[in-house]
């Protein structure tokens, strides 16, 4: 019989061995279902993560899309003053052009009048009188002759000429 008390204590035991196997493995299912559900609550903040992330990299795509396309319409505006600012002085330099040749060929018109004669700067009505500063003022004679004899006929020729005046498409190949 005392087989059959060493069979009950080993069978007990056996349901004690048996018991905490299932007791174990209660526990390692509790931990992985535990483990389970850690892993799908990270992979959802990483999901999460990144597509905050993504919607701040679109923000910031579409802010620089805007931000790009201002820039362009920018420098579009300054490349249109560029352009009327370059015509405007091309239109400049050719007035200059054209008034320095005027200002040198009344110069030398007034050399050549003041070394060829002394009627000028005299009081007599019969002769012209120039006067330079503010400008070039002619007085005649009703003098026909005085007239067409006098080299100041081709200053008056200037001094009634008008100033070219230069379009700006005249320049836009420069």
């Amino acid at each position: 019989m005392g087989s059959s008390s060493g069979n009950s204590s080993g069978s007990t035991q056996l349901n004690q061995n048996s018991g905490s196997e299932e007791d174990l493995q209660v526990v390692m299912d509790q931990r992985k279902r535990k483990r389970m559900q850690s892993n799908r609550e990270s992979a959802r903040r990483s999901r999460m993560r990144k597509q905050k992330h993504l919607d701040e990299l679109m923000e910031k795509v579409t802010r620089l899309t805007r931000d790009n396309s201002q820039l362009v319409t920018s420098i579009n505006i300054t490349n249109q003053h560029l352009m009327t600012v370059e015509a405007e002085n091309s239109i400049l330099k050719a007035q200059f052009h054209e008034l320095s040749q005027r200002l040198d060929s009344l110069n030398d018109i007034l050399s050549i009048m003041s070394n060829n004669s002394g009627i000028f700067d005299t009081d007599h009505h019969d002769h012209a009188q120039i006067h330079v500063g503010g400008g070039i003022n002619t007085n005649f004679a009703d003098n026909n002759s005085f007239m067409n004899n006098n080299p100041m006929n081709m200053m008056m020729m200037y001094h009634n000429q008008p100033i070219m005046a230069a379009s700006a498409d005249m320049f836009h190949n420069y």
